[in-house]
């Protein structure tokens, strides 16, 4: 059961109400993270504006899902695993992709790369070393595309951090964490 309720989107007034119905436009759903986060209209102002503004940002759709499950998995947030997998299918991640990014792995070294920066400042709590930072540039990877994909694993964190203190209920279909 979560520890914070999840707002019916039908009761919601000012800030909170045009938030939440910009969400069910955007996503033709209202998932329960944002109707959580909407009792602070600040905390779902910001994490809307920040995925939005990664949603514009130069990392391809299907490395974003790859980097959000990766972190998901390795923040044990079931939340997230089962949102972002749905999202990586939508993304047209194959059923190997999804499960290789649950793992830390891609089937291309460059996206293995950025997995494992992703994973490295996961573990590293962003305290990553010069040759961690020398084998993502190496791979191929842009100033931009390091600073993304770091945001990403902020991001991420930011949103496995809140389901797995508030409990959120998971509105998507379920994938476990494997350390469950």
């Amino acid at each position: 059961m979560s520890r914070i309720t999840s707002l019916n989107p039908a009761n919601a007034t000012g800030t909170t109400k045009t938030l939440l119905d910009g969400v069910q436009h955007s996503m033709g759903m209202t998932p329960n993270l944002m109707r959580t986060l909407a009792h602070s209209p600040a905390a779902l102002e910001g994490y809307l504006n920040f995925s939005g503004a990664l949603a514009k940002g130069v990392l391809a759709p299907q490395l974003r899902e790859q980097i959000a499950i990766a972190v998901a998995e390795a923040n044990n947030c079931e939340y997230c695993l089962s949102a972002h997998t749905l999202l990586g299918k939508m993304a047209k991640l194959t059923p190997e992709a999804l499960a290789s990014a649950r793992q830390g792995e891609a089937v291309d070294s460059k996206s293995q790369a950025a997995l494992h920066f992703a994973l490295t400042i996961v573990a590293k709590r962003g305290e990553v070393s010069d040759e961690d930072f020398a084998a993502v540039t190496a791979a191929g990877y842009s100033e931009a595309e390091i600073a993304e994909i770091i945001a990403h694993v902020g991001l991420n964190t930011f949103t496995n951090y809140f389901n797995i203190s508030a409990q959120v209920e998971v509105d998507f279909p379920i994938v476990v964490p494997f350390s469950r």
